[in-house]
């Protein structure tokens, strides 16, 4: 691969991004890919300064259009010191959560509207998205009780957090770009085993 490859692992609280992204890391490091594996809100130094403003429970009165200016904040840095200069050298980069994310929590779940948001992002970003993105789909019930409940996403009302599961549904089944959808209730291995073939054929496909 003469450039990289840009994975973005997208869903509600407690959906097992984060376990499956370091599982996926493995499985193309096993097939001699360098892999980079990052989050978001964070990655850099200055994205995670902002995650711990973004994640502190204390906080009770942000307004919308501050998180969601944050989260692009967050992600202009993301994007321009770390995505980008491992995609210029030909790394395959695993990102627990990107401008999807902000989409469902932010222009749906927050009411800000989802155009807008993508757009926000977009700019943000100099127009960085995804080669391919894996959604994985997980129940409010089954999330709520897989969550720890300490960051102030996580403490956000069921309605928002339902909310939340119905955005990024609803952005999976109209997305045009290269994407799978996961069911997230399945054992953890069968999972994995799902997103290494599907990421598998998509870096075939590129």
């Amino acid at each position: 691969m003469t450039t990289g490859f840009f994975i973005a692992i997208e869903g509600g609280e407690g959906a097992g991004k984060s376990t499956q992204a370091n599982l996926l890391a493995k499985h193309l490091q096993s097939l001699g890919f360098e892999v980079v594996t990052t989050r978001e809100p964070g990655g850099t130094h200055t994205a995670e300064k902002i995650r711990d403003i973004l994640l502190d429970p204390k906080i009770d009165d942000m307004p919308a259009t501050t998180e969601a200016l944050l989260f692009a904040a967050a992600r202009a840095d993301h994007a321009a010191n770390l995505i980008r200069p491992a995609l210029e050298r030909g790394a395959v980069v695993i990102c627990d959560r990107y401008i999807e994310s902000s989409v469902a929590y932010q222009g749906a779940a927050r009411g800000l509207g989802v155009d807008y948001i993508r757009q926000l992002s977009a700019w943000a970003t100099h127009d960085l998205m995804p080669d391919f993105t894996i959604y994985i789909d997980v129940p409010v019930t089954d999330s709520a009780e897989r969550m720890e409940g300490t960051d102030r996403m996580e403490i956000q009302s069921r309605d928002f957090h339902t909310l939340v599961h119905q955005a990024f549904r609803d952005i999976a089944s109209n997305s045009n770009s290269a994407h799978v959808q996961i069911d997230g209730t399945r054992d953890r291995e069968d999972i994995a085993e799902q997103i290494s073939t599907a990421v598998t054929e998509a870096m075939k496909s590129r």
